[in-house]
């Protein structure tokens, strides 16, 4: 069974950046993609970033994809997502998530099957 923690979210002034960080215990996670998504207050899940189990594929949503970087270390069982040119509009809790499954868009979130608790980002103005 895959455990998911998120960690690395705050408050933040507009402009700013934070590095949100996914471990997972309990088994190892390098074959897997993985993805972030987040939810605001009274809005859908929606995603944001993922990545394939070697790296060789990632993939962003375009209302982020100039300012955010999705990496992993399959070493420490570890995603990283660093989020720079923090708007407003980027608060939300943010989720990890852990995609088994080999088919299917890495953008569906109906595919993650393990999901973190979620860490909550606030983007000041």
């Amino acid at each position: 069974q895959v455990q998911l923690v998120e960690s690395g979210g705050g408050l933040v002034q507009a402009g700013g950046s934070l590095r949100l960080s996914c471990a997972a215990s309990g088994r190892i996670l390098s074959r897997y993609t993985m993805g972030w998504f987040r939810q605001a207050p009274g809005k859908e899940r929606e995603f944001v970033a993922a990545i394939s189990w070697s790296g060789g594929s990632i993939d962003y949503a375009d209302s982020v994809k100039s300012r955010v970087t999705i990496s992993r270390d399959n070493a420490k069982n570890t995603v990283y997502l660093q989020m720079n040119s923090l708007k407003p509009e980027d608060t939300a809790v943010y989720y990890c998530a852990c995609k088994r499954v080999l088919y299917g868009s890495s953008g569906e979130s109906r595919l993650y099957d393990t999901w973190g608790q979620g860490t909550q980002v606030t983007v000041s103005s």
